[in-house]
């Protein structure tokens, strides 16, 4: 079965009842050259254990199954259960599971599921789940890599760079985990339904140690959500909303010990400055 042919893809949901739901953000992939060739970026081998989410109809799991040594893959709706036993339970090398990824123990899978192998994650994820999903699959450092499929502007946030548009707290988050690297685009007309907007796949290679040194990480990323809150107004601004117990003044003063101006913007600071900031205020709550 050609699991990117429409025509059998339509044949299939019909014998089995199926149909999409918008709610959980399901678009089936129609062309056959996405899951190849994000199997083939993501460099899936026989040396890979590889955690799938949202198998949905199961044209990547196929992929990931033929190049890796072994594949669980996690899917939320059970409707799918006997689809994916018609499409890919054929394969030797594959457990399927159903279940929310969200409230998986990553860390556990990864032990239990795939000894002696490369851990990497893949994924088609729904534009609505992106955010969650990629911050438990960074936060568990369980995987040596992250190769997702996302909404294109989403990949672009999180590839930006300090100053742009783009650069946000979700940009500084996976930063500070991985070094993400967009890979290619995947234009509306690949996917059943049509989205209305274009996907990008991007791979996050997991960093061993933070990409600075940061002492406490909840201060860290308080810092930077604070810092981006208020996209508009100086980070001296930013931090007073977001550290409400610290003087103006003395927050001014932090900014000037970091040798940073004080009406700099919280979007320019790179990880290093941030990290800076983060020390520097410590002390004082």
């Amino acid at each position: 079965m050609n699991l990117c042919d429409i025509r059998e893809i339509r044949a299939l949901l019909e014998r089995h009842g199926f149909r999409f739901s918008k709610a959980k953000g399901q678009n089936f992939l129609v062309r056959s050259w996405v899951p190849e060739r994000i199997a083939r970026e993501a460099a899936i081998d026989e040396t890979c254990g590889v955690l799938e989410v949202g198998p949905g109809i199961g044209p990547l799991t196929e992929q990931l199954c033929r190049r890796a040594g072994r594949v669980v893959a996690v899917e939320v709706d059970r409707r799918l259960e006997p689809i994916l036993a018609e499409t890919v339970g054929g394969f030797p090398n594959l457990t399927v599971r159903f279940g929310d990824v969200l409230q998986t123990d990553l860390p556990a899978l990864v032990r239990e599921s795939f000894p002696g192998l490369r851990p990497v994650a893949c994924a088609n994820l729904p534009y609505y789940i992106t955010t969650p999903v990629l911050t438990a699959l960074l936060e568990s450092r369980a995987f040596a890599a992250v190769t997702v499929m996302v909404q294109k502007e989403v990949a672009e946030r999180i590839c930006a760079g300090p100053g742009t548009a783009g650069y946000g707290a979700f940009t500084v988050f996976c930063r500070y985990y991985a070094r993400p690297r967009m890979l290619f685009d995947v234009p509306p007309d690949c996917f059943l339904p049509r989205p209305q907007v274009t996907s990008s796949v991007l791979t996050l290679e997991t960093l061993a140690e933070p990409p600075c040194p940061v002492d406490d990480e909840s201060l860290f990323f308080r810092v930077v959500r604070a810092s981006f809150a208020q996209r508009r107004k100086t980070l001296c601004n930013g931090l007073a909303a977001g550290f409400p117990s610290v003087p103006k003044a003395r927050l001014a003063e932090v900014l000037a010990a970091c040798g940073l101006p004080e009406n700099v913007r919280g979007e320019t600071l790179d990880l290093p400055q941030f990290a800076a900031v983060a020390r520097a205020l410590a002390p004082l709550l």
